[in-house]
């Protein structure tokens, strides 16, 4: 029996991705991607030739229950995220579930999250903190934010380009005095982190721009 990667990958900037990552994606004999066409430009970036098969949360038990095959037979498999470390807001969870259930080895191949990656730049203290994903769009989404702005430890989250200036004005109306450090299209070429009072952060981000993907961390 073979094993199950969890292959950690840029989250923009291609250069990001570890050695370790280029090594095991190269040894193994099938590629478990989010989407294929976004995983084949990492790969052709760095001379990968190895089959890619779609897997995400839409996935059927099937797909899964061929992978674990796979592996079973003795193929080596490499599961991979759009961008980021599989596991963190994403589905990956359910497969190394089922590979846990039939004694087959994980191995995770760590590196670039956005959620580590703006923590390292925030300049406040994250040794304790709560991380919420992406927020609900609609059902329970005030009530975590209510929670939030309450919480004593930094709440983390991720949020899109679409929804991201409501989500933050949300949060102003319950409470006006918090402080964010958000992070919009890290390690990309228009990398730009903002910190500052809610107030503050909004007034910036609307001379600036709200495209792309965003983290954001609340606090104090």
């Amino acid at each position: 029996m073979s094993k199950l990667y969890i292959v950690a990958t840029p989250i923009g900037n291609l250069s990001d991705i570890t050695l370790r990552a280029i090594d095991t994606l190269k040894s193994v004999d099938l590629i478990a991607c989010e989407d294929t066409r976004v995983t084949k430009k990492l790969l052709n970036r760095f001379d990968i030739k190895k089959p890619t098969i779609s897997f995400h949360q839409h996935s059927k038990v099937a797909k899964i229950d061929y992978l674990i095959n796979q592996i079973k037979q003795g193929k080596p498999i490499a599961l991979v995220t759009d961008a980021g470390t599989p596991g963190i807001s994403d589905p990956c969870g359910i497969l190394v579930a089922e590979a846990v259930k039939s004694h087959i080895d994980v191995e995770p191949i760590p590196g670039p999250s956005a959620l580590t990656t703006l923590i390292s730049a925030s300049g406040i203290a994250m040794d304790r903190f709560t991380f919420l994903g992406f927020l609900p769009h609609k059902k329970g989404k005030q009530t975590l934010i209510k929670e939030m702005v309450k919480n004593k430890y930094p709440v983390v989250f991720y949020e899109s380009t679409h929804r991201i200036m409501k989500t933050l004005e949300a949060i102003k109306l319950e409470s006006d005095k918090v402080n964010i450090v958000v992070g919009r299209e890290l390690t990309k070429k228009f990398e730009t982190i903002y910190r500052g009072n809610i107030k503050e952060v909004i007034d910036q981000i609307l001379k600036d721009s709200q495209k792309g993907e965003f983290v954001v961390i609340v606090f104090g």
